[in-house]
């Protein structure tokens, strides 16, 4: 006598869902993103605290700034050394604090600055200037307070500066212009020159 074969029932085992687990991974994966947005966020607090950037309008400063150049500020670059000649810096315009400008430092508290026949001089010491795009076609004859600073743009025909307006105070400066970041093809150091010859005084 033959008997029916009884067959195996194959039943597929699940496997449990381990809550805990993927509770844990979510959880530090929340947390490496809140640290790097953290981190991030301290980097550019950072950087803002140190640095700054300005757009440089109009041709007060060519031939070594253009219109259109976004220029990076060194906030720190004065705060243990005093600002010296031939230096670009930017500042808050004495008349409309609200407006940056950009122009390069010429006199220190105390010099005798002169422009006569194109040339300007500077405790009566003629200036070298390579950087200028023209000689100035004004004349004129100022004195350079303490606590401030005679500021004028290399396009010495076609800026207002300190001819104009007189010397800068120096809690109007912002920083040391260092780098032109944008546009691309103009990426480099900003060039300062050293006005050794008017030094002394």
């Amino acid at each position: 006598m033959s008997f029916p074969t009884r067959t195996k029932s194959t039943t597929s085992i699940r496997q449990p869902l381990v809550v805990g687990e993927q509770t844990t991974s979510f959880l530090q994966l929340i947390r490496e993103i809140g640290e790097t947005l953290f981190i991030a966020g301290i980097l550019f607090l950072a950087v803002n605290l140190v640095t700054a950037r300005i757009k440089v309008e109009g041709s007060s400063m060519e031939p070594s700034l253009h219109d259109g150049e976004f220029v990076v500020i060194n906030r720190l670059a004065y705060r243990w050394a005093e600002p010296d000649r031939g230096e670009i810096i930017v500042f808050r315009y004495p008349l409309d604090p609200e407006r940056r400008f950009i122009k390069r430092i010429i006199g220190l508290p105390g010099d005798e600055i002169s422009v006569h026949q194109g040339v300007v001089l500077v405790n009566g010491i003629p200036l070298d200037e390579p950087y200028i795009s023209a000689p100035p076609l004004y004349d004129g004859e100022w004195t350079v307070e303490q606590g401030r600073y005679f500021v004028l743009g290399d396009n010495r025909n076609n800026s207002s500066d300190s001819q104009n307006w007189g010397s800068l105070a120096s809690d109007n400066i912002i920083g040391k212009a260092v780098v032109v970041y944008w546009p691309i093809n103009d990426l480099g150091i900003i060039p300062h020159y050293e006005l050794v010859s008017a030094s002394e005084n």
